[in-house]
């Protein structure tokens, strides 16, 4: 029988491998009190924290601003979904972006450059991150290593 600690490192494990697997998750964040819901490519994902880029025109930026709470829906091919829950920060750190710079060759063109004004960095910082194997319709919360978690309901 699996000890409790092996049982959570495979739901760990489950979850990163469908995070890894689908590489257009959808992001949902609030214009006012009307959520809003779009495909995004994360540049970089760190277990559970997840960056995404942006232009500062797009409306995610001033969703974002306006409220970081966001949520990112991963679904693979066998329809396992994680959800990961959190707050979307705006990263300046120069190392960071030179880091991200160096692998920036997927970038659309409408961002003329990491160092341009109008380019964004955000950074999603889980506070929650829940599994659901296939339809089981029941989700299980993942711990993230290292991080915050927040209680809460929802499907």
């Amino acid at each position: 029988m699996p000890t409790p600690d092996a049982n959570v490192e495979s739901l760990v494990n489950e979850a990163l491998a469908v995070v890894r697997s689908d590489r257009l998750p959808y992001l949902a964040t609030v214009e006012g009190d009307q959520p809003r819901l779009r495909p995004v490519t994360p540049v970089k994902t760190d277990g559970f924290i997840v960056y995404i880029a942006n232009l500062r025109t797009h409306s995610k930026t001033a969703e974002i601003e306006a409220n970081p709470r966001v949520e990112l829906c991963y679904l693979d091919g066998h329809n396992d979904q994680v959800r990961i829950t959190g707050r979307a920060e705006a990263v300046d750190d120069p190392a960071l972006r030179d880091e991200f710079a160096a692998s920036a060759h997927f970038l659309p063109r409408s961002i003329q450059g990491l160092t341009s004004p109008d380019f964004m960095l955000y950074r999603i910082i889980p506070t929650r991150v829940r599994f659901m194997k296939g339809w089981a319709l029941a989700y299980e919360d993942v711990p993230i290593p290292g991080g915050a978690t927040e209680s809460g309901t929802g499907d």
